[in-house]
């Protein structure tokens, strides 16, 4: 048998101390999908599963000090960008990837907490625009995310998720081997559809929208799956459909979970452990 080590996968985002959303979400999700999670941690949130009340954003250089200090050492297969909080720790993490270049790079762009608290100013949107697109293997916007990106109106149906897909794509790495998996979470109607759009082309993946509570830090988690997968074996596509069954069976194994009395988190080791 051919001996394959474990995959490293790095999270760069934002602490939960409640555990379902920002790094803790991401080290799970990452270990869940058989893999070694690290994180290099942007900013120190108070929140719990009912909203954000605190923020304390990390010294830029001591978020690079961070990812150089994995990367010096450490193997990197893929790594997760999640909450950056201002224009100077996303041009820091910039420079540190673009340093070290990373095989594989997850961009969620989280912009809005659950509770519709704003996270990222103007001027750290255009610094992921211009510095962090460029360096996304994938990149996992909802539509709100997206309409920001693009400074444009939010899509309501699937021919405007397409046009504004392809437009992200744009923004992407020069050579066009970036992907978009746009997320429809929002868009009117009784469907979910996400739409990935990739050097391979559009692909529609179909969801029934789950009536739940517990979708608490599902963003994250559904990138870091992706990163994870994405590490594990390479392939875009593969990867996607993988992370989106994971984070689907861990909203629907949520109510095995008893955390919070708001939006619950979703169940990041429901595969692992005995019912």
């Amino acid at each position: 048998m051919t001996h394959h080590p474990v995959p490293n996968v790095l999270s760069i985002a934002g602490s939960d101390p409640s555990g379902g959303a920002g790094i803790q979400a991401d080290l799970k999700a990452i270990s869940a999908q058989g893999c070694y999670a690290m994180a290099a941690i942007t900013a120190l949130t108070a929140q719990n599963t009912r909203g954000v009340s605190g923020v304390h954003l990390m010294d830029p250089g001591f978020v690079a000090a961070q990812i150089d200090a994995v990367f010096e050492d450490i193997r990197v297969d893929a790594v997760k960008i999640g909450m950056l909080g201002s224009a100077d720790i996303a041009a820091a993490v910039a420079d540190a990837l673009s340093r070290h270049r990373p095989a594989h790079i997850v961009l969620d762009p989280v912009m809005v907490a659950k509770g519709g608290d704003r996270l990222l100013t103007e001027a750290a949107v255009v610094m992921l625009r211009e510095r962090l697109l460029p360096l996304a293997t994938v990149l996992t916007p909802n539509l709100p995310e997206a309409a920001v990106l693009l400074n444009a109106p939010e899509p309501t149906t699937r021919e405007a998720m397409q046009q504004m897909a392809a437009a992200l794509r744009a923004l992407g790495p020069a050579d066009g081997s970036g992907s978009v998996l746009l997320k429809g979470g929002h868009l009117p109607g009784p469907a979910s559809p996400d739409l990935l759009s990739s050097p391979a082309g559009e692909h529609w993946l179909e969801a029934e929208r789950i009536a739940s509570h517990n979708t608490h830090g599902t963003g994250c988690t559904l990138s870091s799956a992706l990163a994870a997968r994405l590490a594990v074996n390479g392939d875009v596509r593969l990867a996607t459909e993988q992370a989106k069954r994971y984070v689907a069976a861990a909203i629907a194994a949520a109510d095995r979970l008893d955390v919070g009395r708001g939006h619950g988190p979703t169940h990041h080791f429901h595969a692992l452990w005995a019912k």
